[in-house]
């Protein structure tokens, strides 16, 4: 008889503007190749080839329609996960991925005030997948804003957005966070990223050894 395979692990990172998730994602993820664990690093949007093609639109366009820009998320993320995030989880592949449905919820549900029952259903009827851990790097809008500022000679069209949008949306995830508490890890953005990334390390080896 075939020994059966193990599902990978779906974990996810997200965060205002600044709060350093990327960051922590390329440390994680030198650290379990350095461990030799199966491992797909990619991102939403633009974790595919057409992806990548819809990532410039959706931050680089002009000004967009609220629901055309959440359509177009969806868009990448049902195409992503058809092409890499499934089929690498079926395969036993750890899958660290930089935003999810998380992110719409807070940019477009409540940044742009289309609701996030919205993008609830959205998700539902056409990805359904939910992650096994989200890590939520969460620091003041403005702290996250100065970062991007003095990291960057120019701003994508979202991080253009005024410091009230980035406060709805900093809101919404923690109080998707408090929804989800065995889902989210919340973390303080504000740490060093040494701190941050040996809880993330410690956190996520509890997760692989449960499994």
């Amino acid at each position: 008889m075939t020994a059966r395979r193990t599902r990978g692990l779906f974990v996810t990172f997200e965060g205002i503007e600044g709060s350093g998730k990327t960051t922590q994602l390329r440390l994680l993820s030198r650290r379990l190749r350095r461990l030799g664990l199966p491992l797909l690093v990619t991102r939403q949007p633009g974790g595919t080839p057409a992806g990548a093609r819809l990532r410039r639109l959706l931050l680089h366009s002009g000004a967009l329609d609220p629901r055309a820009e959440l359509l177009l998320m969806f868009a990448d993320r049902r195409q992503h996960l058809t092409e890499s995030i499934e089929p690498a989880l079926a395969s036993g592949t750890i899958v660290l991925c930089d935003r999810y449905t998380d992110a719409s919820r807070a940019y477009q549900g409540a940044g742009r005030g289309l609701g996030e029952e919205l993008v609830d259903l959205l998700h539902d009827r056409l990805c359904g997948l939910e992650p096994d851990r989200t890590y939520l790097f969460d620091c003041p809008a403005a702290t996250g804003l100065a970062r991007v500022a003095a990291a960057r000679h120019g701003k994508d069209r979202i991080e253009r957005e005024a410091l009230a949008f980035h406060r709805r949306v900093r809101a919404a995830y923690l109080a998707r966070a408090r929804r989800e508490p065995r889902r989210f890890l919340v973390l303080d953005g504000t740490r060093t990223p040494e701190a941050l990334a040996a809880l993330v390390s410690s956190d996520l080896d509890a997760l692989l050894a449960a499994r």
